[in-house]
């Protein structure tokens, strides 16, 4: 069977089941349509003409003189190809998304390290929140210039870089003899920080659909990871003379691992394709993630190449500012305001305060110092588990499920801290709320964070994808450092209680409403068909999530759970 007859099978059958499953129905619902749509578009397409020109045009990208930008993106990638391309795709996720780790291990190691670096350095409680507070500061410089790296040199290189910059920023840290080279040491790991932030763009970009929300989530499974490492490192360490040297001088370990595991990963095809115009290298690449004998990625790849076309077409010629589309384009503006409300929701219900400062807050409530290090390995741990279930989950719940599911729960969480803080920090009760609190909102809170890099590296159109991780990168550490920096005075000002509860703790609440009406769902579609979603009106996407909503409700009072974990109740 030749491929246009087998994708004229594939089209007539998949159109077929789909019109007689809503036979009879006097409306069939948008998103039923829009599958139909997206299937019956391919019609009129020589397949196997499209494919042999591929053929061709890889065949000329392989043998053409290559340049500086060549040798620099493909003269440093050892390409290994597994006969099940899915294993390639996992492995690409599962090294890429060490990253992660490395964010972790350096914001977690602070906290441990504070414990001798404040004596042996005489540090004042300004210099403190300036070394624990500088890592957001170079993240958002690293933020700033992702983009303009990310377009020159790609996703891949640019994760390079940010290895390197770990790399100076570790041994600044450690053989620093005083506090400054520790601020210069501490930006440093920053840049790296806020560069590696395009690795959930990376890895969404090369995932398949099925399991794109798994294989992004590794990144916060890595950065929880990565905490954990992080504060057993400082308590392998409590009693090592200059114990904080070797602290932040261990994730010299993770950035040389990251870079050596990322000399075998490809660059993102849609990289390629969109962006550099080099269709077939982005061919090549392709068939190395995906199994091309399988019609519905030929077509995945058909639909990227249409999209890519379209966008010119649109466009005319290629604009100089691109990046304002964001402001005049209603379907991108309507990205970058979801991505940027979800990431603020993260950060503003405090977790970032909390893991700086858990050593010191441990403390606060009774351990002495030494016990108030190890416990601190409670916290990062309950984040690491929370994490676990989206990786197994979030392409089978849904992101819309998961969001309205955890939010609730890591709010009860911080309910608890509070009130452990009424509590007289001598009684057993006052101990037992608080860490029953910090584990629930730490479990639940390492669920609800994976959005933070999931929706970033799905909502953007492609070749805005750079742009937006930028942006949403540069507000995510802005206000990583806002919360830092104001951690320990709004801790004193505003009470602990009214810190966790009232500020942290409102916050959650205005942000759940928020949820219910807007967000979006977009587990088993391409980034191409996650673009149709955005492209539909603000008040199209509010009505249909809470006509959604009616539905949960009256699924969970009738005890049907399927529909509402697994998004059926969902329509675009």
């Amino acid at each position: 069977m030749s491929c246009d007859e087998q994708k004229q099978t594939v089209v007539e059958s998949e159109i077929q089941s789909e019109k007689s499953a809503y036979s009879g129905h006097t409306e069939v619902k948008y998103d039923q349509a829009e599958k139909i749509a997206n299937v019956e578009r391919f019609e009129g397409i020589d397949f196997d003409a499209e494919f042999e020109k591929l053929e061709a045009l890889q065949v000329a990208a392989v043998n053409a003189p290559r340049t500086w930008w060549d040798h620099l993106v493909f003269g440093t990638n050892k390409e290994i190809i597994f006969k099940n391309r899915r294993h390639m795709t996992w492995m690409l996720g599962f090294f890429a998304s060490m990253g992660g780790m490395l964010s972790g291990v350096d914001q977690s190691l602070i906290s441990g390290a504070n414990v001798s670096l404040v004596p042996d350095l005489s540090l004042t409680d300004h210099e403190q929140s300036l070394v624990s507070s500088l890592v957001p500061v170079g993240a958002i410089l690293g933020s700033l210039i992702v983009s303009p790296l990310n377009q020159k040199i790609g996703r891949r290189i640019c994760i390079m870089v940010a290895c390197i910059m770990y790399t100076i920023g570790g041994l600044l840290c450690a053989f620093t003899p005083n506090v400054h080279g520790l601020y210069a040491g501490r930006i440093f790991i920053g840049v790296g920080i806020g560069l590696e932030s395009v690795i959930p763009a990376y890895v969404g970009e090369c995932a398949p659909a099925d399991i794109r929300g798994n294989l992004v989530s590794l990144y916060q499974f890595n950065i929880a990871l990565g905490e954990v490492f992080g504060y057993a490192i400082a308590a392998i360490f409590y009693e090592v003379h200059d114990a904080w040297r070797f602290i932040l001088g261990s994730s010299l370990v993770f950035s040389t691992l990251l870079f050596i595991g990322m000399i075998f990963l490809p660059e993102s095809p849609r990289y390629l394709v969109v962006t550099r115009e080099k269709v077939g290298h982005g061919w090549r690449i392709w068939k190395i993630l995906r199994d091309v004998d399988d019609i519905h990625n030929k077509m995945e790849f058909l639909d990227m190449l249409q999209s890519a076309e379209q966008a010119k077409l649109d466009d005319g010629t290629k604009k100089r500012f691109e990046v304002l589309d964001f402001i005049k384009n209603a379907r991108a503006r309507r990205s970058i305001i979801y991505a940027n409300i979800i990431i603020f929701l993260g950060q503003f219900t405090g977790i970032n305060g909390l893991l700086y400062y858990l050593s010191t807050v441990m403390h606060a409530i009774g351990f002495d110092t030494k016990n108030s290090v190890f416990m601190s390995l409670v916290g990062g741990g309950s984040l690491l588990i929370g994490t676990i279930p989206a990786i197994l989950w979030m392409d089978k719940c849904g992101r819309r499920f998961w969001a309205n599911f955890c939010l609730p729960w890591f709010f009860i969480g911080l309910v608890l801290v509070g009130i452990g803080y009424l509590l007289p920090t001598t009684t057993a009760a006052s101990k037992g709320l608080y860490l029953t609190g910090v584990i629930l909102y730490m479990i639940f809170f390492g669920s609800y964070s994976t959005l933070t890099w999931v929706t970033p590296a799905e909502v953007f159109p492609t070749y805005l994808r750079s742009y937006g991780t930028t942006i949403t990168s540069t507000m995510l550490y802005l206000w990583s450092f806002i919360i830092t920096y104001n951690f320990s005075s709004m801790f004193d000002k505003m009470t602990k209680t009214g810190l966790t509860l009232g500020f942290y703790g409102g916050i959650a609440v205005l942000g759940f409403i928020y949820q219910i009406m807007f967000v979006v769902e977009t587990k088993g579609k391409s980034l191409e068909e996650v673009d149709d979603v955005f492209s539909k009106p603000t008040s199209f996407i509010i009505k249909q999530n809470l006509r959604s909503t009616r539905e949960d409700v009256r699924d969970i009072l009738s005890g049907n759970f399927k529909n509402v974990m697994y998004g059926k109740n969902v329509h675009y």
